[in-house]
């Protein structure tokens, strides 16, 4: 396994920019009257698709990473959910989309087996029939206060 010391070394970042790119060219055979609907909201989500795996890796826990991998795949959904409209609303041929289609399932596959991955990681760094470990040092009591206020009963 190589080593990863940022982003741009994740195989599901370089294949999201792919999607990116795909989908520009996909949103240029659109009508002009698609230009600020589906056109935009296509590239949004596919950019929120690479954008996402790039913060998370940039976060600073494991946690953090996976819960914008989460994110990454929501955009996915809504990015497949988009393109599935524009074939059937007849803007591009089916056989025009699946090329982009494919794509979209193989990113889908990636995030989903470094969630696993990370998910994995997570479970051997603190197996769950251990104990949790006692702090260092007991707390000191605390000092009991005599009350400063008494109400008068009257």
């Amino acid at each position: 396994m190589k080593k990863v010391s940022s982003y741009l070394d994740l195989d599901v970042w370089r294949e999201a920019m792919d999607l990116v790119e795909g989908t520009y060219r996909l949103t240029r055979k659109l009508p002009a009257s698609e230009r600020f609907g589906l056109c935009s909201q296509l590239e949004r989500a596919a950019v929120s698709v690479a954008s996402n795996i790039a913060e998370g890796h940039e976060r600073p826990s494991t946690r953090d990473f996976l819960r914008h991998l989460g994110f990454s795949l929501g955009s996915l959904a809504e990015w497949e959910t988009q393109l599935e409209i524009v074939v059937r609303l007849g803007y591009v041929e089916p056989p025009f989309a699946e090329p982009l289609r494919s794509l979209g399932r193989r990113v889908g596959r990636m995030l989903r087996g470094l969630q696993k991955a990370l998910t994995n990681r997570l479970r051997a760094a603190r197996p769950t029939d251990s104990p949790l470990p006692l702090p260092a040092s007991p707390r000191p009591p605390t000092p009991s206060c005599p009350p400063t206020f008494s109400p008068s009963r009257g």
